[in-house]
């Protein structure tokens, strides 16, 4: 045991001294002065997003606030509140895609980007570009099936990138080396 005079209990002030009095009546005055402007005057309570409060200690039976939830139930929540849902989604669909489309098609078909309902996908030739057009619907089909109706509605599908004419840091603005033949 420590006596008053210890290290231990050096700095430490006794339950009833005067600056814990002091600190005790300016917050029964700050409470009362709440209340009487008709704030919530509380201890630090808790409440529920919908403004419910816990009574006592114990809730009724049944989905609560403060029941334990899933992770995946806290990460769809968050997502939605953030507005991540398109990119968790997109997330999903590209680990899924050779299931959706078929392996084949996969190999030649990639997603890049799930924007407003719209898919943008990229092919690597114009020859399977137009492949997956023509398969669009049973896509469309697919992604619903395993996502949802509604998520993607329309599917957009280029070639492959066309090659650049610009080489180096400086450029003319006009047709490029095409105009100067002729």
């Amino acid at each position: 045991m420590s006596s008053p005079d210890s290290p231990q209990s050096a700095g430490r002030q006794p339950a009833h001294s005067p600056g814990h009095e002091m600190a005790r009546r300016a917050l029964e005055e700050a409470r009362a002065k709440a209340k009487a402007e008709g704030k919530n005057v509380g201890a630090g309570r808790r409440t529920a997003p919908q403004g419910r409060r816990r009574k006592g200690g114990w809730t009724k039976s049944g989905a609560d606030y403060w029941d334990p939830q899933s992770l995946g139930a806290l990460i769809s929540s968050v997502s939605k509140k953030e507005g991540w849902g398109d990119q968790v989604v997109f997330g999903r669909m590209q680990s899924r895609w050779a299931e959706i489309v078929g392996a084949q098609n996969a190999e030649h078909v990639v997603p890049e980007k799930l924007e407003g309902g719209v898919l943008y996908c990229r092919a690597s030739s114009t020859a399977w570009a137009t492949q997956m057009r023509l398969y669009q619907k049973p896509t469309l089909q697919n992604i619903a099936k395993a996502f949802g109706p509604n998520i993607v509605r329309r599917l957009k599908i280029d070639g492959p990138a066309a090659p650049s004419w610009r080489k180096g840091p400086l450029h003319v603005r006009g047709r490029g080396p095409r105009d100067t033949y002729g």
